[in-house]
């Protein structure tokens, strides 16, 4: 069931890589942290205990192969999982990749923005900029990867 008052079942969240009848994975577009994805159940629900154990099993996998594939293809010093609901109500998991230089590191991404001098913010949009070209073929290699799971 979906709600007409949830933003995640009225509009994708973001640019769809990939999706079946219970879930879909997406690439969030955020600026600061290219290759930050999304997986987000399709039905209405808000907590993990919501689901069936077989469908708590499948999310898990799917969020642990979009973890492995980042990992492979985005080579982040540290992948973050994160299933809030917070302020969206409606389950998901963010899968963001990591990199020492980026800009809140080791804090979470949704820390206040610290101050950075402009040495460092040169090698964070230097990386921002390798990552950035690497996104094609992590998406395909996502795809591939679900596809044949």
């Amino acid at each position: 069931m979906l709600s007409a008052k949830c933003l995640l079942c009225q509009t994708p969240g973001g640019t769809i890589l990939w999706q079946n009848e219970h879930l879909r994975v997406i690439d969030a577009g955020d600026a600061l942290y290219p290759g930050f994805t999304r997986v987000i159940w399709t039905a209405h629900v808000v907590e993990m205990t919501d689901l069936s154990a077989a469908e708590q099993t499948e999310l898990l996998r799917v969020v642990l192969l979009v973890e492995q594939v980042q990992r492979a293809e985005l080579k982040p010093d540290k992948v973050n999982l994160a299933a809030f609901g917070n302020v969206v109500p409606h389950l998901h998991w963010h899968v963001i990749p990591r990199w020492q230089d980026d800009p809140h590191f080791p804090q979470p991404v949704w820390a206040a923005l610290p101050h950075a001098d402009l040495k460092a913010k040169a090698v964070q949009e230097a990386r921002r900029a390798r990552v950035q070209q690497q996104l094609n073929a992590y998406h395909q290699a996502l795809v591939v990867q679900l596809d044949s799971r």
